[in-house]
C-alpha cells in the first residue's frame, strides 16, 4: 500500500505489483506448507513411539514358540488402534493376550495402555489364568473411573457418560511345556489351530462377555483346547479381519486365505502372516474399515516321548 509502485495506472506498474503479491504469496504458502509437513513428521514421530511401548515389537522366538505379529490402523496417518496384544514367557506358562478396544484411534489408546500394563504384571504374578483376567477387569474399571472423573466434575461413572459404554474383548491363552493349550474367551474370536494343510477353530465353547459391561462371574470356566504340537501353530486375530469387506461389501474370506496360507506347506509365522495380510489389504483396497491385528505362533518344540521327562504332564488336569 505504501509502494510508490502500486500508485501508478500503467499496464506495467500494475503487472509489476501482481508479480510481487503473487511472490509474496507463493513465500507465504510454502513457508506454511513446510511447517505443517514437519510438524506432521513429529506427530509420525510421537505415534511411532507410543506404539513401540504399547505395541512393543515380539521376538521372533519365545521359550520354544516362533511369533510374528501385526497391527492396521483404521485411522490414516495412525499407527496405534484400538487392538493390543502380547506374549510373555512365565514360570505359568507361555502366556497370550489379544484384545480388542471398543472404537480405534487415539481414543481408544488410553484403554489399551491400561489392558497391556495390567496383563505384563498380572501375567507373572497370577499362578491361574483366571486371576490374570480378574486382573484385566479390574485394570480396566478403575481406569474407566478415572477417565469419567478427569472429563467431568462429577466423581464415579455417570452411566450416561461415554466411558459407561467401553468394552474390550479379551483372549487368555496359557500354553504348558508339553503344548497344552488353556484359554479364556471374552467376546472375542476364537483362534484358529493351523497344520500343514489344516485348519480349524481351537474351540468351540461360547464365550463370556466382554470386559466393561458386565461383572466377571465367580465361577471362570477355563477351556482346555487340546494339545498344540510339534509344527502345529495358531492364528489369533481381532474381528477386524473377518469383518472387513470390499467396495461391494463382501466380507474378506479368512478361512479359505488361512488354508491356502498352509497348503501343502510347514507353518511358518511369517508367510502365514503376510499371506493374510496381503490379501487382506488387496479385498480392500488398503484401507480396512477397521483395526486389525493379527499374530501367529508355532510350536517350534522337539517331540519328546512320554517316556521321558515327567512326560504325563499331558494328562493332568488344569490348576496346580
Amino acid at each position: 500500500m505504501v509502494c510508490p509502485l502500486a500508485q501508478q495506472d500503467g499496464l506495467g506498474a500494475r503487472i509489476a505489483t501482481s508479480a510481487v503479491f503473487f511472490a509474496v504469496g507463493t513465500g507465504l504458502v510454502v513457508h506454511v506448507r513446510g511447517a505443517l509437513l514437519r510438524e506432521l513428521r513429529q506427530i509420525r514421530k510421537v505415534a511411532g513411539a507410543a506404539q513401540s511401548v504399547l505395541l512393543r515389537p515380539l521376538p521372533p522366538r519365545i521359550d520354544g514358540l516362533g511369533l510374528a505379529a501385526t497391527q492396521l490402523s483404521a485411522d490414516r496417518g495412525a499407527t496405534v488402534g484400538g487392538d493390543l496384544y502380547e506374549v510373555i514367557a512365565t514360570e505359568h506358562g507361555v502366556r497370550v493376550v489379544m484384545g480388542d478396544v471398543r472404537g480405534h484411534g487415539l481414543g481408544a489408546i488410553g484403554t489399551v495402555a491400561a489392558v497391556l500394563g495390567s496383563f505384563r504384571e498380572a501375567a507373572h504374578d497370577e499362578p491361574e489364568l483366571g486371576g490374570v483376567l480378574r486382573r484385566l477387569d479390574r485394570a480396566l474399571a478403575r481406569h474407566l473411573r478415572e477417565r469419567a472423573r478427569g472429563e467431568h466434575p462429577s466423581s464415579g461413572l455417570d452411566t450416561d457418560h461415554p466411558a459407561a459404554e467401553e468394552f474390550v474383548t479379551v483372549l487368555l491363552l496359557e500354553i504348558h511345556p508339553d503344548g497344552e493349550v488353556y484359554a479364556l474367551n471374552c467376546g472375542h474370536p476364537w483362534p484358529y489351530l493351523l497344520g500343514t494343510g489344516r485348519v480349524a477353530p481351537l474351540a468351540s465353547a461360547d464365550p463370556l462377555p466382554p470386559l466393561g459391561p458386565f461383572p466377571l462371574p465367580a465361577a471362570l470356566p477355563v477351556e482346555a483346547c487340546g494339545q498344540l504340537l510339534p509344527g502345529e501353530g495358531l492364528f489369533l486375530h481381532t474381528d477386524g479381519a473377518e469383518d472387513a469387506r470390499d467396495s461391494r461389501g463382501r466380507f474378506f474370506p479368512l478361512l479359505p486365505a488361512l488354508a491356502e496360507a498352509v497348503h501343502e506347506r510347514a507353518v511358518v509365522p511369517e508367510a502365514v502372516l503376510r499371506a493374510v495380510l496381503t490379501g487382506l489389504l488387496r479385498h480392500t483396497d488398503g484401507r480396512p474399515g477397521d483395526d486389525v491385528a493379527l499374530l501367529v505362533l508355532h510350536n517350534d518344540r522337539r517331540r519328546v516321548p512320554l517316556h521321558q521327562g515327567h512326560g504325563v504332564a499331558r494328562h493332568l488336569p488344569y490348576g496346580r
